[in-house]
């Protein structure tokens, strides 16, 4: 018997790039390889409904922790993105069309692992007219069926050029929209050459403006080279589009085909960025090297909530 294997590369856009350098982690970023019963149990009930999760394809440093309570990070619409950012371990390539039963897999693997509070993002889509907007409403409506106690936050593309995406998702009424800026905008063209900046920031003013009670939540890595008053001023763009939670983590390199670590941040310099931001008038600022979009999310939600109520008082 011959076994094929398939030698097509992950990322077939950088295959031939250069080598950049890789950094020694420093001990703050060190986290211990997951080896729970819990985390077992998490990994069955998704490969059990056939699903995909972006803790497992961008290779998330907090997989351990969270999939021992449980929390794994739902990606839906395939496992191949259209585009090819330079952070990211999603492989890039041609997706196979949208696999009409996800929703309701997705929504019984929630309903098995008990989750409160679920985060559902996607590879972009910019194969579909809509970029996926219709997909994400599904799935979003599949939860409510199965699972309507659970709160809901979507981590979406920005639907760039893809009219009527945005408006699909918030009319399903997720509690969170969140959208990522990633970085600063001197750095897309490096960084994140398929998207644009002020696109991706008037997608979170417009999904505030389209439903004023929805929660908007944005992030960003640092340590790719930006300085401290960029970051600085992209949370003043991202207040101005009104968006209530900011989150800040480090990156951290895939490959060496990927955009190199320029710094590890210091964890006095993230909580300097929490003060600030929360200054500046954020409900709510995670702020570490192990912050990702997804992480702690649900007690996150309650805090959200909690800030806002205080807030109104």
């Amino acid at each position: 018997m011959v076994t094929v294997v398939d030698s097509k590369p992950r990322h077939p856009e950088k295959a031939q790039r250069p080598d950049t350098p890789l950094l020694r982690k420093p001990d703050w970023i060190r986290v211990r390889a997951p080896t729970s019963a819990e985390y077992s149990e998490t990994r069955r009930i998704v490969r059990e409904h056939g699903l995909t999760t972006v803790c497992e394809e961008a290779g998330c440093p907090n997989i351990g922790e969270c999939w021992t309570k449980r929390h794994a990070t739902m990606m839906i619409m395939g496992e191949i993105c259209t585009r090819a950012c330079a952070f990211c371990n999603v492989a890039t390539g041609l997706p196979k069309p949208l696999d009409g039963g996800e929703p309701a897999r997705v929504a019984e693997a929630v309903a098995k692992l008990g989750l409160g509070h679920v985060v559902i993002t996607s590879v972009d889509r910019d194969d579909l007219a809509d970029g996926g907007g219709a997909h994400f409403a599904a799935v979003i409506g599949a939860l409510r069926s199965r699972t309507p106690a659970t709160t809901i936050e979507v981590l979406t593309p920005d639907f760039l050029r893809k009219e009527g995406g945005l408006e699909a998702v918030i009319a399903a009424r997720p509690d969170v929209f969140n959208h990522n800026l990633e970085t600063v905008p001197s750095l897309y063209l490096r960084i994140r050459p398929g998207a644009r900046y002020f696109h991706s920031l008037r997608l979170l003013q417009r999904a505030k403006e389209l439903d004023p009670t929805i929660f908007t939540k944005s992030g960003i890595m640092v340590g790719l080279g930006e300085t401290r008053d960029e970051v600085l001023q992209l949370m003043d763009d991202l207040r101005s589009a009104n968006v209530d939670f900011l989150t800040i983590g480090q990156y951290l390199q895939p490959t060496r085909k990927h955009a190199e670590v320029k710094a590890f941040v210091t964890p006095d310099e993230f909580k300097s960025y929490e003060r600030i931001a929360l200054a500046k008038g954020f409900l709510l600022v995670s702020a570490t090297p192990l912050t990702r979009s997804s992480y702690h999310a649900d007690a996150d939600f309650a805090r959200l909530k909690a800030a806002r109520l205080a807030r109104s008082r």
